[in-house]
């Protein structure tokens, strides 16, 4: 973990879209640092506002129907006050931005390589030469077989692993300190999974770059994450080393992950026989509570004394911080008080 000041520090950190004349907020007071070479993995349901405070970051809300207040801190400047133009200079050259779907991300009418080359064009005063063997390099970083030929082609006619790898490529092409991957395993197979998580922590490894990870799937984040967030709708609920969370961990929301979480055996409360289901669904924006535990409603058997009215991060041991004192009392239902 690198010492004083984190490479990224999130404070109080809002974003509320716009649904006709009212704002609703999908990122709700959200704080969390980000050290160089570190993996934090950023965890939750779908819906629980993971990608909103992915893309917050990297500045791609347009301001006219989003209201982002709070700061991100980079290098002593607030980039939510940034303009587009400012915020260009940052965005590709300091954080790269690994999407979940590479088809979606890339442009359908230019070339890969071109596209990998036109970040280094905006970004870097390199020859068209330098740019050709910056492109060839970096498809070799990211483990793609013939990469002269690669280039050349366009993303329909690539594996969606292939367009992955190119999109890692795109985000990695100015070694940028910051990456943030936004689900980039999902819908690939165990094998090229595995593959891709190899490769991020190699990049780790070899750039010091601090990777925020955005995920569902708690075993890529045991497998690559040296620290975890859990977010529960538009909150984080708990933040512990990786360790920690996995063999300690306190929220409900956190336990009831981990217990629905397929294992065959282990020290975790997901060994359990018969896989456990969370009641009910994360709350729309338009029904997300303005006091109390979010959570709550999920777990109604706890009483709702049990709660905070206005639930605070807590720290119970050292780096390890939960919401709500509802954790006190948590327990499963029908396991005896």
């Amino acid at each position: 973990m690198g010492l004083g000041r984190p490479l990224l520090e999130i404070n109080a950190l809002h974003t509320a879209f716009r649904m006709q004349d009212r704002y609703f907020d999908a990122v709700d007071d959200v704080s969390f640092s980000l050290e160089k070479n570190e993996i934090l993995a950023i965890v939750g349901e779908s819906g629980c506002g993971k990608s909103t405070l992915a893309t917050t970051i990297v500045g791609l809300h347009n301001k006219a129907n989003t209201r982002i207040s709070g700061e991100i801190i980079y290098q002593n400047l607030n980039l939510i006050d940034l303009n587009e133009t400012l915020y260009n200079r940052i965005r590709g050259n300091d954080i790269g931005m690994i999407f979940q779907d590479p088809f979606s991300a890339l442009n359908p009418l230019m070339t890969v390589g071109d596209q990998i080359e036109e970040v280094l064009l905006y970004h870097s005063k390199m020859t068209k030469e330098e740019r050709g063997l910056r492109v060839r390099e970096l498809l070799l970083q990211v483990k793609v077989e013939d990469p002269e030929g690669t280039a050349t082609r366009y993303p329909h006619e690539l594996t969606r692993e292939v367009l992955q790898r190119v999109g890692i490529a795109v985000a990695i092409a100015c070694d940028p300190p910051i990456i943030i991957a936004d689900e980039p395993t999902t819908s690939l197979d165990a094998t090229v999974q595995a593959q891709i998580l190899d490769l991020l922590s190699e990049l780790r490894e070899a750039t010091g770059a601090g990777i925020i990870l955005i995920t569902h799937d708690l075993g890529v984040v045991a497998e690559v994450a040296d620290r975890v967030a859990v977010m529960y709708a538009g909150q984080i609920v708990e933040t512990a080393g990786v360790v920690d969370l996995f063999t300690d961990p306190k929220h409900p929301y956190t336990r009831s992950l981990l217990r629905s979480m397929p294992q065959a055996n282990g020290p975790f409360e997901s060994a359990s026989r018969e896989l456990y289901v969370i009641q009910g669904d994360v709350p729309s924006l338009q029904q997300l509570p303005k006091q109390g535990c979010r959570f709550a409603g999920r777990i109604p058997w706890i009483p709702f004394s049990a709660h905070e009215e206005s639930p605070k991060m807590h720290e119970i041991s050292k780096g390890h911080f939960v919401r709500c004192t509802c954790h006190e009392s948590f327990r499963f239902e029908g396991e005896s008080e």
